[in-house]
């Protein structure tokens, strides 16, 4: 595809892009790189969809972390990974945090809860380090993890 857009083309395809879905300022430069849109051209345009409010990275930031929680049941390590690997600071990452502390417990113990029983194995050690590696693969905490093994050890 060697088709060339001027600026003003280009940010009105990156205003669509940054409707549609919230993105993060990394995901925006990496579309116009694609457009084949010079640096002084992608910076001009990113600080236009900044002032026009298409990109907003604390919303951004906030939206994933809700997003992640409540439909895939990430725990903060993975967002908190995923966020970094999308060059989000560090304020805008803990103000992601807060906006599912609340629920995190309860989908926590919900999952666990699920996790323990579709897990058929007998062996009690191998059903642990299962339990274990799926709880952690999640991205919830070693220390809440461990803990709710141990309860639902004792349940069971």
């Amino acid at each position: 595809m060697n088709q060339f857009f001027t600026q003003k083309e280009a940010l009105q395809k990156l205003e669509h892009f940054c409707a549609y879905q919230e993105r993060c300022h990394a995901e925006v430069v990496t579309k116009l790189y694609s457009l084949k849109m010079s640096p002084d051209e992608i910076d001009t345009i990113v600080v236009q969809l900044i002032e026009n409010n298409f990109l907003n990275e604390t919303r951004f930031a906030c939206s994933f972390a809700r997003g992640k929680h409540r439909i895939k049941s990430w725990g903060r390590i993975r967002i908190t990974n995923e966020l970094k690997a999308r060059q989000i600071s560090s304020t805008n990452i803990t103000l992601a945090l807060k906006e599912i502390a609340e629920e995190y417990e309860t989908t926590f113990d919900q999952l666990a809860e699920k996790a323990w029983n579709s897990i058929l194995e007998k062996n009690t050690l191998k059903k642990r380090k299962k339990f274990c590696d799926y709880m952690l693969r999640r991205g919830y905490e070693s220390h809440l993890v461990y803990d709710k093994v141990t309860t639902l050890e004792k349940e069971s």
